[in-house]
């Protein structure tokens, strides 16, 4: 009976591979999305949505971020403005340029769904919890590597960072 209770825990290890794993088990960045990665929820004349589909009704400017957060940790909010950077692994998570030259990454509700990994430039509204969080080291270094870092820059992430980081249930990326 013991052989049979390994076959859970084996698929369970599977299902949580990480998009830093799947990049190194998919040989390049280049090679097809997963379907989910890029099959958007709704698609409307705002554009089209992945996760909760939302729209661009109420979203505030990425630049009105300090005012809306204040002096809490975390707030709900809608914000709209472009992408930066996407993961190249699966389209996990992506990043967007703070008023003050910072990057606020913005990862996806219970990993529930992913983005489309072209869309750096696009504008986007962006609909969930902005929190302030300690980022520590193995977490930086594994977005870098998704990013397609270079071992170099990668071996010089030392320290954790304090960053403004953002859960997404919704994402509208604007046609």
């Amino acid at each position: 009976m013991r052989p049979l209770l390994l076959l859970p825990t084996a698929l369970l290890s599977l299902l949580g591979a990480s998009c830093q794993n799947a990049a190194s088990t998919s040989g390049t960045a280049a090679t097809a999305p997963a379907a989910e990665a890029t099959s958007p929820t709704a698609t409307s004349p705002q554009g089209k949505t992945y996760g909760a589909a939302i729209t661009s009704d109420g979203a505030q400017p990425l630049s009105a971020l300090p005012t809306l957060l204040g002096t809490q940790d975390s707030a709900q909010v809608k914000l709209v403005g472009p992408v930066q950077e996407v993961c190249q692994a699966k389209g996990c998570w992506m990043t967007m340029k703070l008023a003050d030259g910072r990057d606020m990454r913005v990862k996806f509700k219970d990993y529930a769904f992913f983005v489309p990994k072209d869309i750096s430039g696009k504008t986007i509204v962006i609909n969930g919890w902005v929190h302030r969080e300690t980022v520590p080291v193995s977490d930086l270094q594994h977005y870098a590597k998704d990013a397609g870092k270079s071992a170099a820059e990668i071996a010089a992430i030392t320290e954790p960072q304090q960053q403004l980081n953002f859960e997404a249930d919704g994402v509208l990326v604007q046609e």
